[in-house]
């Protein structure tokens, strides 16, 4: 009886550190792919986000850069991540990840606001947006574990 207790343990810590995302991962998927078309659009004058990434955009400024840099890693690479190894502590880099990202986004937009040459255009307000979404979805789903009962 003993030996059956410690297996229903085994598989009950198991399953406590395993992310079940259910209809979130779609929910995250989609904010993903929404994020991937607005690097596709212009975010500094006509200058697209992965060429603001790759420097290539003339008088973008470092922050718009460093947002991109931030919301493709944390936006793109550690959810697709974090829903691959579904771990809870990927689910929490993810979402400390993307809050951390939206303030760069904030900054990136505020430093194009203020500058005086080209505004924010409609992909960098689009990928602000989406790491908002995306942050606010991997909080709701990191603060969604279940809580392990001890005997």
């Amino acid at each position: 009886m003993a030996a059956l207790r410690a297996e229903i343990d085994s598989v009950e810590r198991d399953l406590a550190v395993r992310l079940q995302p259910g209809w979130w991962a779609m929910v995250v998927a989609i904010g993903v792919f929404v994020l991937l078309i607005a690097e596709l659009l212009p975010w500094v004058g006509s200058f697209s986000g992965w060429q603001v990434l790759f420097g290539q955009a003339e008088g973008s400024g470092m922050l718009p850069r460093l947002f991109a840099g931030s919301s493709l890693l944390f936006g793109v690479l550690a959810s697709a991540v974090a829903l691959g190894v579904r771990r809870w502590a990927m689910a929490w880099v993810c979402a400390l990840g993307c809050a951390f990202s939206v303030l760069h986004g904030v900054l990136a937009v505020w430093s194009r606001q203020t500058s005086g040459d080209l505004g924010p255009g409609p992909g960098l307000v689009l990928a602000l947006l989406t790491m908002v979404f995306l942050a606010v979805q991997w909080l709701r789903l990191a603060w969604s574990r279940p809580v392990l009962t001890t005997t």
